[in-house]
C-alpha cells in the first residue's frame, strides 16, 4: 500500500502546481479520493498519508467500508448517481452528496436527514455536454432546481458538479469546465462556494477554470478494479 501514499504525493503536487499556475493558494481546492470499488485497506493507507475526503459511487460497498473504518475520521462524499430507494442510506451515512439532479432525490435527503446530524451538504450535477448517457440536470434547468434545493431544510446547496464528455483531440480541455464555472457565476444569491469538478486525466483543465474539489481515483489507487 506504500504506492498509495507516494501517488497522493504526486497528485498533491499537481494540484498545487495548477493552483499556482491560476494564481490561486493551494488550500484552494480539496482532494476527494475516489475509493469506489477499492477495499477499507486502501482507503486506510490513503487516510494514513494524510488523506481525509473519499468518494464513493456504489452506496452498500460504501456502508461496508465506513463500518471497518469507523475508528477514523474521514469525511464521505457521494459521487455517483443516486436512485429514490437509496437516498436514506445516504443521508444517514454520507457528509456530502455531489449528484443531486432533481429535486425528487434533493427532497428525500431533505426529508430523511436525521436532526441529529449536520445539514448534509450538496451539490447539483449538471450535465455540462449534453450527454444523453450522463446523469445530471440540463444546462438550462440548473438555476431552477439550484434555487428550489436551497429552500429545503436540513440540506445545505454549495454548488455544482460535473462530469464532462473528455474533449477532442486538438480541443480546448478547458472549454466544459468554463462553461460550468460561467453558469455557477449565474447563481447569484445563493452564497454557493463549491465547484466539484475535475478528475484524474483532467484536474489541471478544472483548476485552471475555477474548481474548488476535484475528485481523483486512478492516481491515485492504480486501475479500477471490477465489481
Amino acid at each position: 500500500m506504500n504506492h498509495i501514499g507516494e501517488n497522493l504525493g504526486r497528485v498533491r503536487s499537481r494540484i498545487d502546481g495548477a493552483c499556482a499556475a491560476a494564481g490561486r493558494a493551494a488550500d484552494a481546492v480539496t482532494l476527494i479520493a475516489v475509493s469506489k470499488t477499492f477495499d477499507a485497506a486502501a482507503v486506510r493507507a490513503a487516510a494514513a498519508a494524510g488523506q481525509r475526503a473519499f468518494g464513493e459511487n456504489y452506496v452498500q460497498e460504501a456502508l461496508a467500508k465506513q463500518a471497518q473504518l469507523q475508528d477514523l475520521d474521514l469525511a464521505w462524499h457521494f459521487i455517483g448517481p443516486l436512485q429514490s430507494n437509496k437516498t436514506r442510506a445516504v443521508a444517514e451515512h454520507f457528509d456530502w452528496v455531489h449528484s443531486v439532479d432533481r429535486l425528487k432525490i434533493a427532497e428525500r435527503l431533505s426529508q430523511q436527514r436525521p436532526q441529529a446530524l449536520a445539514p448534509l451538504q450538496v451539490c447539483v450535477q449538471v450535465n455540462i455536454s449534453g450527454e444523453h448517457s450522463k446523469s445530471g440536470c440540463a444546462t438550462d434547468e440548473a438555476a431552477a432546481l439550484c434555487r428550489a434545493v436551497a429552500q429545503l431544510p436540513r440540506l445545505r446547496l454549495r454548488g455544482l458538479m460535473a462530469i464532462p464528455a473528455p474533449t477532442a483531440p486538438g480541443s480546448d480541455p478547458r472549454a466544459p469546465y468554463r462553461a460550468l464555472r460561467e453558469l455557477f457565476a449565474g447563481l447569484s444569491g445563493l452564497g454557493l462556494d463549491t465547484l466539484s469538478a475535475g478528475m484524474s486525466d483532467d484536474l489541471e483543465a478544472a483548476i485552471a477554470e475555477g474548481a474548488t474539489m476535484v475528485r481523483v481515483g486512478s492516481a491515485l489507487f492504480g486501475h479500477r478494479q471490477v465489481v
